[in-house]
Order: structure tokens, then C-alpha cells, then sequence
């Protein structure tokens, strides 16, 4: 992910204007999600969607290919509502439609366009040193202090149903913890991956973050949830280009979700979980 794939390479060159309708591509495939998921503007989310496809189909066959799968991607998680629902039928829903979204790219990359431009590196066979180790802790004091003060102090947490039960504190736990890994199954290894294919870092991981951010404010991260997960879904985008590790952003994902599971709980049940010194409860 550090350096341009033999995909790019392998492209004509690229002449400004070219340079521009390719962006122009792509910002419509991923700023779409604003409308999809962030404003909840369907059916006209999709015009945006589909154009973006056209026209990056036109500039660029390759990168047209690849913006395919994006909004394949993008349009089976808009088949269904993404607020937190506990249900039996809710967590179903989201277990299908999400799967979905990350097998029918996957499988279309791999057996249609026999590629491997998705790929989930668990084991990259290097051992993560002292700064990624120390950026753990520091995520850990991050949202320690960070996600109560959001979370009770704007009221976000009533975005998820309340939890009465301790069938539904467990039930909420796996929800959190495995919509969080599916965010960088997603979001990383699907959009990032394919956008890394033809753009620089930068202009992909804005273009991805658009995506995770429209698509986390439909969850619940709302009023300002955006001044948090935008950092966050720039940095992950970075630490994958980084450490190319999907494990790695698993578990720093994964660190911010036990935090934000405790903060839920404890903002419904203040005896619960009460050792947040943040949140005004």
C-alpha cells in the first residue's frame, strides 16, 4: 500500500485532466455514502453512485472496475437500516447484509477479475515494535477519557436501543465488537485497498474516510461524532498503509469498541461500570 501497484503502472499516463475525471470518479462513488447513509437521501443517494461508475468507467477502465465493487459494496449495506438493533431479526439482518458487502467485492475481485486486490493480511510475519505497541496504551487512555465525555455528555448513547437485560448487555457487546472488526474488513481492506490501486494515500484514505464516517454517523455517532471518527478512520486508513496488518487495526479497533461497550452500559446504567472520571454522570 506504500507505493503505487503495478495496476496504476500499468495504466496510460495521466495528463491533469485525466487526473481530475478520475477523482471526480471517485468522490461520486464515495461522497454518495453522505447521502446514502449520513443524510439518508434514497433514492437519489444512488444517482451519484451510479455516475461515478459510468464515468470512471469512461477515464479509466481499471479504476471503473474497481469503483464496481465499491458501490456493490456500498449498495447491499444500504439495502438496510444501520441503526443498532438488538432484535433477533436486527442482528440477523446486519449479520447477511454485512457479510455480503465484503464477500460479493471480494468474490468479484478474485473470481471474476482474477485479482487479489482483496486481501485480509492476519499474519504478515512481523512483529509489531515499541511504537505500535505504545500507540495501543495510548488509544486506551485516548478513549477512556475521550468516549464517555461524547457518548454521555452529548446524549449519542440513546442512538442505541436501551439495554434492560443481561442477555442484551451480552448481545450488545458482540454487536459492538463484530461491527467493529467488520469496519476494517470493509473500510480498510475492501474500499482502502481498491482506492490505493490508482490514488495516492492521502486522496484514498479522504476518500475511504468519507465512506466509514457517513456510515458510522447512520449508526449512531452523531451530534459530534464526526469530530471523533473522522480522526480515527484517517488514522486507521494510515496504520494499515503502514503496517499492512489487518490484525493490527483489529485491535486497535477493537480497544476502542471495549471502551465504548462499557460507556453504553454505564450511560444506561450508571451503577454499572463506574469508573469513568469524564461524561458528567
Amino acid at each position: 500500500m506504500g507505493r503505487v501497484t503495478a495496476a496504476r503502472s500499468a495504466a496510460p499516463p495521466d495528463t491533469a485532466l485525466r487526473v481530475l475525471w478520475r477523482l471526480l470518479a471517485a468522490a461520486l462513488v464515495c461522497g454518495s455514502a453522505v447521502l446514502l447513509f449520513a443524510v439518508h437521501v434514497r433514492p437519489l443517494g444512488y444517482l451519484p453512485l451510479v455516475a461515478g461508475v459510468a464515468l470512471g468507467l469512461v477515464v479509466d477502465r481499471r479504476l471503473g472496475r474497481d469503483l464496481l465493487l465499491i458501490a456493490t459494496g456500498m449498495a447491499i449495506i444500504s439495502s438496510i437500516p444501520l441503526a443498532a438493533d438488538l432484535s433477533d431479526a436486527g442482528i440477523a439482518r446486519f449479520a447477511v447484509v454485512l457479510s455480503l458487502a465484503v464477500l460479493v467485492p471480494w468474490a468479484v475481485s478474485r473470481f471474476v477479475y482474477r485479482d487479489d486486490a482483496i486481501r485480509f493480511p492476519v499474519r504478515t510475519g512481523r512483529r509489531w515494535n515499541r511504537t505500535q505497541i505504545v500507540y495501543l496504551l495510548v488509544v486506551l487512555v485516548a478513549g477512556y477519557l475521550i468516549l464517555p465525555a461524547y457518548f454521555i455528555g452529548s446524549g449519542s448513547y440513546q442512538n442505541w436501543p436501551p439495554i434492560e437485560t443481561p442477555q442484551e448487555i451480552a448481545r450488545l457487546f458482540v454487536g459492538v465488537n463484530a461491527v467493529g472488526i467488520w469496519d476494517e474488513l470493509f473500510f480498510v481492506c475492501v474500499v482502502f485497498a481498491l482506492l490505493r490501486r490508482h490514488f495516492a494515500l492521502w486522496p484514498a484514505n479522504l476518500l475511504q474516510a468519507t465512506v466509514f464516517v457517513s456510515f458510522l454517523w447512520e449508526l449512531g455517532y452523531r451530534s459530534w461524532g464526526p469530530l471523533l471518527t473522522i480522526p480515527f478512520a484517517l488514522v486507521q486508513g494510515w496504520i494499515f498503509a503502514r503496517t499492512k496488518s489487518l490484525t493490527y487495526v483489529v485491535c486497535v479497533h477493537l480497544l476502542f469498541d471495549a471502551i465504548v461497550f462499557a460507556v453504553l452500559v454505564h450511560a444506561h446504567h450508571p451503577e454499572l461500570f463506574d469508573v469513568f472520571v469524564t461524561g458528567g454522570r
